[in-house]
């Protein structure tokens, strides 16, 4: 997906809280340039003009990273026309329209969480905690179930859900996947369900030890 098509994607008033909304789904290096950029190992890489694909191919399954660098390098090989063979579910993320707003979980393989409020607060959760871990754990098993029945989508992310609708992304080391569909319907459905029941559980943690 371009920068352009990205740009275009603005679920917020504040112009800030919609670039934290897109490097979410790490789908574009762009994003994570700025003039205040990271530096060293894996960002000189990864957001150089012409980055060494080999290094690339490290850095996509360095586990001593966090994870979001991680999906950057594979989605940087998969743009290349690399074959990824590994389904590794590395992200999720969870957007529900309320109200005129949006609703935003985010949840990642290393313990790490976003959480955007519709009324555009953020909550950033990097201090893991034996129960956030075992609810991300529990997120995780739910996608997983879902990545197994459904493929990639090849066409680049698509924009924000709608009022009463729910959208479920799942970054995975060989492509983007997703579902939409109506939240009351979605609930109910044996796949997406527990799905939701999960991320509505570590929403309600993370809120909690956010007061």
């Amino acid at each position: 997906m371009n920068l352009s098509s990205i740009n275009s994607i603005k679920p917020y008033h504040d112009a800030g809280l919609n670039k934290l909304y897109g490097l979410l789904f790490c789908d574009s290096t762009d994003l994570y340039k700025s003039a205040t950029q990271p530096t060293g190992y894996p960002w000189d890489t990864l957001l150089a003009e012409n980055p060494d694909l080999g290094i690339v191919q490290a850095i996509s399954v360095d586990e001593t990273l966090e994870t979001r660098p991680q999906i950057l390098a594979y989605n940087l090989l998969l743009a290349k026309g690399f074959h990824v063979h590994a389904k590794e579910l590395l992200g999720v993320i969870i957007e529900v329209a309320v109200g005129d707003g949006l609703d935003v979980l985010a949840a990642f393989k290393d313990g790490t969480c976003r959480y955007i409020n519709h009324t555009e607060k953020m909550l950033v959760w990097d201090t893991q905690t034996d129960k956030s871990n075992q609810l991300v754990s529990q997120l995780f098993a739910s996608s997983m179930t879902v990545v197994h029945r459904i493929g990639p989508w090849d066409q680049g992310r698509t924009s924000f859900p709608t009022a009463g609708m729910i959208k479920l992304t799942f970054l995975v080391s060989d492509g983007l996947y997703f579902g939409l569909g109506p939240f009351d319907a979605l609930q109910r459905d044996p796949m997406a369900g527990p799905v939701i029941q999960s991320a509505v559980q570590l929403m309600t943690y993370l809120v909690d030890q956010a007061i």
